[in-house]
């Protein structure tokens, strides 16, 4: 297990714990950042697919995924309300093409179609019904504890840096159903702290000026 490989394990375990417990508080400052990672995921991930190449295996991959990934973060900076649609439109995603990879479609074209129309779906539904505020406090903490496991796998090579969102949830859920189960506990135990502590604060949509 190299240094490097240990720090990236602490930094998501501790970036994971405040995600999963804080999110909320944080939403605003982690709106952009969450936009980009997202839209560079899925502009990379649309190419592989596209082309039949591995993620990330390619120049064009990489400037798609920087593309998308700026365009993402300036909508979710600029206009709250694409943000928010964009925010639970990427745990739709991840939960589609996560469960495409537990039983055994890791890549390809349906775990991405999969993912891209759970995430339209999720997305309608936190708009159209108004659940911006428990959305992002399961969202941020469903993904937050994902994180913080991941810190905890990273130093046993159960997964590796560059794989599909498919490929990383059958390699760590595979490794033992108790990942799994420690998740569901995990996210249970911070949205339910989220939920306690944000009773009586709102998040205020921000006005931007051009």
């Amino acid at each position: 297990m190299s240094l490097e490989i240990l720090c990236m394990a602490v930094i998501a375990i501790g970036l994971g714990l405040v995600i999963a417990f804080f999110g909320y508080r944080l939403f605003l400052a982690l709106l952009p950042i969450w936009g980009f990672f997202f839209g560079f995921a899925l502009g990379a991930e649309t190419v592989a697919v596209l082309f039949s190449d591995a993620f990330l295996a390619t120049v064009t991959g990489w400037v798609v995924g920087l593309v998308v990934g700026i365009v993402f973060a300036a909508l979710s900076y600029l206009f709250y309300f694409i943000g928010v649609a964009l925010f639970a439109g990427s745990f739709g995603y991840a939960l589609g093409a996560g469960l495409m990879g537990l039983f055994g479609l890791e890549t390809g074209f349906l775990p991405w179609i999969v993912g891209v129309v759970v995430g339209v779906i999720v997305a309608l539904v936190v708009i159209l019904l108004n659940l911006q505020k428990p959305a992002v406090e399961l969202i941020t903490a469903a993904a937050g504890s994902a994180v913080m496991i991941l810190g905890v796998v990273l130093p046993f090579d159960t997964v590796r840096i560059g794989d599909t969102l498919a490929q990383t949830a059958k390699a760590v859920f595979n490794d033992s159903i108790l990942w799994l189960i420690l998740w569901l506990v995990l996210t249970g135990v911070a949205f339910f702290f989220q939920f306690r502590q944000n009773r009586v604060y709102v998040i205020t949509a921000p006005e931007r000026s051009f």
